[in-house]
Formats: C-alpha cells, structure tokens, sequence
C-alpha cells in the first residue's frame, strides 16, 4: 500500500508549494530532535522530509496523485500491480522515453537543511527595552574539508555503471499491455547517477558537519512572550552542503517581582496603610526605567487603581509609544495594636460617631418568633 504523504504533512491534495512549504516547516519545527519530546521524533522528523521531497517534485507528487509510490521498488499501484506513470504508458507505445522529454534524469545530492528553533529566556526589562544576546547553537554546517562536494580531495563522483548516470535503469514488467518497459531509480546509485568512491573523510560524504558555534540574536524592544525571532541562513545545512534553514528564536519572558505585563501595559499592587489612605499621601513608585510620584488623596478607598500614562512597557513598532502602568492600592487595616493605638482609634470612632452598637434587619419576624418559643408570646 503506498504511504499518504499528503496526511503525513496534514495537507490536501490540492495544496500549493507556499502550503506544502509552510506545513513542512511548522512539523519540522515540532519534531526536530533539539526541541522535541517525542520519543519517535527522529523517526518522524524523516517520515516529513521524505514526503516533502516527493510533494515538492512535480513528476513524484505525479506518481503519488495517481495511486503510486516513488519510492517503491514495484511502484506502489493499486491491489499490488506494478504502477505505471504517463511516462511508462507513453515508453511501451512509442519505445525509449518521449526522446528525452519523460525522463527524470538523476536526483541531486543537494537538498535544503532544515528550521531550527531555540527557546531565550529573558527578563521584563530586556524584553521591554530590548538587547543583545549570544546564543549556543548545536547544528549542521557546511563540511569545511570538502565545501559540499562530498569527496576527499580533489577526488570527484564516478558515473555509475549500472544507469550510465542517468540515475534510472529500464525495467520490463509484464501488464495487461503486455510486456512494458519502465524507468526506475537505479538502485546501484540510490538515484544520484554517481557514485561517491572516495568519500570526504569528515563528513562522510554527507558535504555537512554538526558543530556548535556562538551566534548574537538582536531582541527589539516590546517583543511578547512566545514571539519567535526568525534569523535567515542560521539554521541546518543541508544534505550535500544544501542551502541551510532558519534559526528561530523563541522568547519567553521570566515573572517579574513586581509587575505584570498585559501586552505593552503594566500592573502592580502597592500596600497603603489605612491612615495614609485616610489621611492622604504621595508615593514614589520605581518604574521599569524611571521614578514617579503618584498622589493618594484623603479619603482613598481599597482597589483603588491610579493609571501613570506612559510608563508601560514600549510598543513593537509603535515608533517610541509605550503601554500604561497601572497601580492598584492595597488598603490595608492593621491587625495589631498596642494600649496606645488602641485608645486613640476608640477616640477618633466616639469622635466620627463610628461606634456600632446594634444590627436590625427586616420586620423582626425572627426575634418574635424567638420569643414565643422562650415563653414570651
């Protein structure tokens, strides 16, 4: 049964290269080995490159649209019968391969390296305010002893006998049409129509090394937790010293002790005694970058929120704009007195006519109905 790289990459069969691109990334970014848990991510990660290379290539996403599998040694087709693509039918009518329009020629050694993600942990201020960070990053680079050519030296791929580097070998197949000759990738070569004899003794002909290298990220000021900075050509070489993939770079911003951050706003909770609030006062609050004086006025009451314009958190690309801060006063009753204090506060209540001596509520229905069970009706 042939596999279903279209389910492999969650796409339809109708998907554009921009869609099967984008899928191919967003999975590749899942399972990549460095960031995920999977225990199959390896697996997997394989899996989606392989049904990507097929999807991008136009004569294999032909042979996969009509039932078929390329990488099939008898093609894949339905109920177990040998596949045979357009240009099968068009060599068993017409002989040879359409002279030379149908043929797949050899594939390249050279593939794209994939998407690499990293994850940067940073506190308010340096996501607020922006700054530079030097990362360690573990990926494939190109193999500097043989720059992408796979080979030792000077030495150079041979053309392989068996497809005469065509990267395909005729194959005759018995059909109801008959006996038909078909193309296949030659197995000899894996495709590539060479062979590397003498392979690059570093990378092991594979044109590609993992090192650990440092690189510095620039974090604009106002980046959100999550956000992703994408830095071009940092990410895996590809196989055959292929063009390398992106680094991404994924924000996430530490707690802070003091303040919480919704989007470029700010909010803190300032403790307020409860004779500063009755009395009034003025606080000075220590900002991210700054200091402000902030005005409680007599008579404050608990949840109270003062609002401080533009002292948030700066705006990504707002051109220089800031969030708000937002400063909610805690009031707070004291729960400890000495003789003194006691004293002086029973003063001030006789004084405020504050002393609460009795609660009724409603008709009085429950103090009469208690009074008849205790014999007072």
């Amino acid at each position: 049964m042939a596999k279903d790289y279209y389910g492999i990459l969650g796409v339809d069969r109708n998907a554009t290269d921009d869609e099967l691109k984008k899928a191919y990334r967003k999975l590749a970014r899942k399972y990549h080995p460095d960031v995920s848990d999977e225990p199959d991510a390896q697996e997997r990660l394989q899996e989606i490159n392989a049904a990507f290379e097929v999807l991008m290539d136009p004569q294999k996403r032909a042979v996969v649209d009509a039932g078929g599998d390329p990488f099939s040694r008898t093609g894949g087709g339905a109920g177990g019968a040998p596949f045979m693509g357009f240009e099968d039918i068009m060599d068993a009518f017409f002989g040879g391969s359409m002279g030379g329009f149908g043929r797949r020629g050899p594939r390249s050694r050279t593939r794209p390296g994939n998407d690499a993600l990293l994850r940067l942990d940073l506190d308010l201020e340096e996501v607020a305010f922006g700054t530079e960070s030097t990362l360690t990053v573990d990926t494939a680079i190109l193999c500097d002893a043989c720059e992408g050519s796979c080979t030792e030296g000077s030495a150079e791929p041979q053309t392989c006998t068996t497809c005469g580097g065509s990267g395909e070998v005729q194959v005759v197949q018995r059909t109801i049409l008959g006996q038909v000759r078909t193309a296949r990738p030659c197995s000899a070569c894996s495709g590539y129509g060479s062979i590397i004899t003498d392979p690059c003794r570093k990378c092991g002909g594979e044109g590609r090394v993992r090192s650990r290298r440092r690189i510095t990220v620039k974090v604009p000021s106002g980046v959100e937790d999550g956000m992703r900075i994408r830095l071009s050509g940092e990410g895996e070489v590809g196989p055959g010293g292929g063009p390398a993939g992106d680094l991404y770079v994924e924000v996430h911003e530490k707690p802070h002790e003091v303040f919480t951050r919704e989007g470029s706003d700010l909010r803190c909770r300032v403790r307020v005694p409860m004779t500063q609030a009755a009395l009034g006062t003025k606080l000075n609050i220590h900002t991210l970058d700054d200091q402000v004086e902030v005005e409680v006025v007599a008579g404050t009451q608990p949840g109270t929120i003062k609002k401080v314009r533009g002292h948030g958190v700066p705006k990504l690309r707002g051109g220089g704009a800031r969030g708000d801060l937002f400063i909610e006063l805690d009031v707070r009753t004291p729960t400890k007195l000495d003789t003194e204090q006691e004293e002086l506060l029973k003063k001030l209540a006789s004084l405020r006519d504050e002393e609460i001596k009795e609660v009724k509520g409603g008709s009085g229905f429950f103090s009469r109905m208690r009074d008849a069970f205790n014999g007072h009706a």
